[in-house]
């Protein structure tokens, strides 16, 4: 296929795409033209197909095809209603898939379709590390906060340590130094850069309860401040387990240092393009 065939098929399959509901869609019946489909029904045809995939893939095929009708003008200046189907990316992919290869257009439409599909995934996984990095740094700033209350209320640093491993435990059932080695995480390095997002919240979690208890029921020293986190990271646990979320089996993730400069270097490279 040609270079100008290629930019003359990505600006027709750009063209018509369209917001349907908040969701980025195609109208079956602009996309079947494009995809090189004269015959409607023939494109139908390849429509069912492409639902039972969705359907053989667990997917919810009313969730990528949905079945609406619109009015069309005539010849004669009258309008009638014709049937027509509001495609995801997700649907418009598995609908080349199940098209007919020998067409240079089907053949373009798998390509782009996948290539589209991977960015959504991309951005998808971007903002889940996203909320990881930031969950992490609160967790940072309330565990700084809670420390900074503590040694007004006499415990030194030595004591903040053990009150936050006696918490780890109440949280995970096992001490930091299990934890650590469950998640792989050096022993040098703090056990939530190694855990995952909703595990990091359930820690801040915690930890915001006993800043604010800890003011509350104006708690000094580090018998009863400790009671207190043990028993707020205990509550956090029973919450979980409620929803069946056991929090030490949940798996571990990626260094979230890594993950922030991962972040960062993407980011610079977008910058430097713009100023291109």
């Amino acid at each position: 296929m040609k270079a100008q065939e290629i930019q003359e098929l990505f600006h027709r399959f750009e063209s018509i795409a369209i917001k349907y509901e908040g969701v980025e869609c195609w109208s079956a019946r602009k996309l079947a033209p494009v995809m090189g489909y004269v015959q409607w029904r023939n494109f139908q045809s390849i429509i069912e197909k492409a639902k039972e995939s969705a359907r053989n893939a667990g997917e919810a095929v009313s969730d990528h095809f949905a079945d609406i009708s619109k009015m069309v003008a005539l010849g004669s200046g009258a309008e009638r209603q014709i049937d027509d189907v509001m495609l995801t990316r997700y649907a418009c992919y598995l609908i080349a898939q199940n098209g007919d290869p020998r067409k240079p257009e089907i053949a373009f439409a798998q390509n782009y379709f996948a290539i589209q599909s991977r960015r959504a995934e991309l951005v998808h996984q971007r903002i889940l590390d996203y909320e990881r990095v930031q969950a992490r740094a609160k967790l940072a700033e309330t565990e700084h906060t809670l420390s900074g209350v503590l040694y007004e209320r006499g415990v030194d640093s030595k004591g903040f340590a053990i009150i936050r491993t006696k918490g780890d435990r109440a949280l995970f059932g096992l001490d930091t130094a299990m934890m650590k080695r469950r998640v792989g995480a050096p022993e040098k390095r703090p056990l939530a850069d190694f855990l995952s997002t909703i595990a990091i919240k359930a820690k801040d979690l915690a930890a915001e309860m006993t800043y604010v208890n800890v003011q509350q029921k104006d708690l000094h020293g580090q018998t009863g401040i400790e009671r207190e986190h043990i028993d707020n990271n205990s509550a956090v646990r029973g919450m979980l387990l409620d929803r069946g979320i056991i929090p030490e089996a949940l798996p571990p993730a990626e260094d979230v240092k890594k993950v922030e400069r991962r972040l960062k270097s993407e980011e610079k490279k977008i910058l430097s393009k713009k100023k291109k």
